[in-house]
């Protein structure tokens, strides 16, 4: 047996010790010995592999099943700009969280010295963004390898997984050839066992740090929950039980309970309301991306924060954190009763207001869209959310609230890269239906993640592309301003007129289009496969109902608490 055959198939073997089960490859020829190994351990049923031409959509759909999994999933690439196409991912796992174990391949150091070809500086490629690096020595036939192998692994996946906050790693693996096994005659015995532990057992034990989590512990009689993606449906559960208000930035998504204010992200944008209802506390989940009122009220000084599963970026805009942990206690002190109850005033009069104004707009307008999308999904649906105007659509529509949809958004750095992609590895995480909510240029920005090798067996996901043919968010923001309006469409509106059923049937995906409610929902009824519907949607009056529902939402809250 060849070195690098040997130690490929010692990492794989490793890798599923260490509950690694999903692993997406992308062709190339240094990695052949890892490719080969992977595909020897997907035959034998010990993971499932995934095999994607593009690395950048390969990384994130990596990113969507670790996301929906909650465990290390692995994704393997060449040398050369194969290795730079994985750091988007990367990024977005590093500020989001989510363990993923980067394996590149790479020529030995006597090549990189002699300007061999595919050659690039992968020595700590992703900087500061993964939680661990190692170039692994090039494999020799000696006694000794066995367990570094094994051993370094373990090292990965615990920086992944294991400490206080998952996150990417990665490990550059460079192979001498031959990349391939040697043929039958030539195959000789390799010189020390290549086992792992017996029974399976990985061949370092490590703890498991989230066992014995540290504990935030409220203190106020009048608090706020802040949810923002993982644990929405555990702080519902604990304010419910504590009587704190809960307002989540995925809307009424995930929510559930008398205490849930699905209009959450109205309310606090009605500076009356803030002022006569500002929280002593704000039990925050997570980092909030959105909003620029949520951002407002952690800044408040006046407010003590109290942080569960922060990132590395603390949502402290004032600085003020009192406390940060894995997770919430009981509370010291119980609720006033009358706080929560003007909070549910306020919500009811809220989100009718939204709900009236929705139906007085015509068809189709983002929050609508949105609206009809979290009402019609079946129990147990996963939705993933786009972000810019989905995102915000979702949160703003107003719905009431829906316990039963697992919420996945890409909110780590917040951008477009890889949605597609992430939409396809969640789903292929999740028992049950799948949804995706993206915006066109979301989608074409990752359109490639439509495209699958032969045999490969894709989820059943069904994606709803909000089109407005080019940046609707813009229109929202300063620069959407009339004082602007000569440069907005060139570089902001960025109209591009493609053909979405089109590129669609270029990838033999399904497609339809919905001109109607109506339409809508008979298309998001549960079918197999993938398949994209389009809605499309005219954004020159999106800065305008925007407006008119902050009014109305204001003037209804107003009526609500004077009564």
């Amino acid at each position: 047996m060849n070195p690098s055959t040997a130690q490929a198939r010692v990492l794989v073997d490793e890798l599923v010790r260490n509950t690694v089960s999903h692993v997406v490859v992308c062709p190339g020829s240094r990695n052949a010995p890892l490719s080969m190994a992977l595909y020897d351990a997907a035959e034998a049923g010990r993971l499932a592999m995934h095999v994607r031409v593009d690395e950048r959509t390969a990384a994130f759909l990596a990113l969507g099943i670790a996301a929906r999994t909650g465990r290390p999933t692995a994704v393997v690439c060449t040398s050369g700009t194969a290795a730079a196409n994985f750091h988007p991912a990367v990024l977005e796992a590093d500020r989001a969280g989510v363990p993923l174990i980067v394996l590149t391949a790479d020529r030995p150091a006597e090549l990189r010295a002699a300007g061999a070809n595919q050659v690039i500086e992968q020595d700590r490629l992703y900087g500061s963004a993964v939680r661990y690096f190692d170039e692994l020595a090039v494999a020799e036939k000696r006694p000794g390898q066995n367990a570094y192998w094994r051993s370094q692994v373990c090292r990965a996946w615990n920086a992944a997984y294991g400490e206080w906050r998952s996150g990417p790693v990665h490990l550059n693996v460079p192979f001498r050839e031959p990349l391939v096994p040697d043929s039958g005659r030539h195959d000789e015995p390799w010189c020390e066992p290549l086992d792992g532990r017996e029974n399976g057992q990985r061949w370092t034990e490590l703890p498991d740090f989230g066992a014995f989590p540290a504990f935030v512990v409220p203190s106020a009689r009048c608090g706020l929950v802040i949810a923002c993606d993982s644990g929405v449906r555990a702080a519902s559960e604990w304010a419910a039980e504590h009587g704190w208000p809960i307002i989540s930035e995925t809307g009424a998504a995930g929510l559930s309970g008398d205490c849930a204010m699905t209009s959450g992200a109205w309310l606090l944008a009605v500076p009356e309301f803030v002022a006569a209802h500002k929280p002593e506390q704000v039990l925050c989940i997570g980092r909030p991306t959105v909003f620029r009122q949520v951002e407002s009220l952690l800044a408040d000084e006046d407010v003590e924060v109290l942080l569960v599963r922060p990132d590395t970026d603390w949502p402290a805009p004032a600085h003020n954190v009192r406390q940060v942990g894995q997770w919430f206690a009981e509370p010291t002190k119980p609720a006033d009763p009358a706080w929560l109850e003007r909070w549910q005033r306020a919500d009811g009069a809220a989100r009718r207001a939204v709900s009236e104004k929705l139906a007085e707009a015509p068809w189709p307008t983002g929050p609508g869209v949105a609206a009809e999308l979290v009402d019609t999904l079946p129990p147990e649906s996963l939705l993933v959310i786009g972000s810019s105007n989905p995102t915000r659509d979702v949160a703003l529509s107003a719905c009431s609230a829906r316990p039963d949809i697992v919420v996945h958004r890409n909110r780590g750095v917040a951008g477009i890269d890889g949605m597609v992609s992430t939409a396809l590895g969640a789903a292929t995480a999740h028992r049950g239906p799948s949804y995706a909510l993206l915006g066109d240029l979301t989608f074409l920005h990752d359109i490639n993640g439509l495209l699958s090798c032969s045999g490969e067996d894709l989820p059943d996901l069904t994606i709803v592309v909000l089109n407005d043919d080019g940046g609707g968010i813009f229109s929202l923001l300063e620069q959407g301003a009339d004082e602007h309006s000569r440069s907005f469409e060139r570089v902001f509106g960025t109209p591009h007129g493609s053909d979405i059923a089109a590129l669609c049937a270029g990838y033999r995906v399904a497609h339809t289009r919905a001109h109607t409610r109506t339409e809508l929902r008979e298309a998001l009824r549960p079918r197999r496969g993938l398949r994209v519907v389009e809605v499309v949607v005219d954004r020159s009056s999106r800065r305008e109902l925007h407006a008119g529902l902050y009014e109305a939402v204001g003037e209804a809250v107003a009526a609500a608490l004077r009564s």
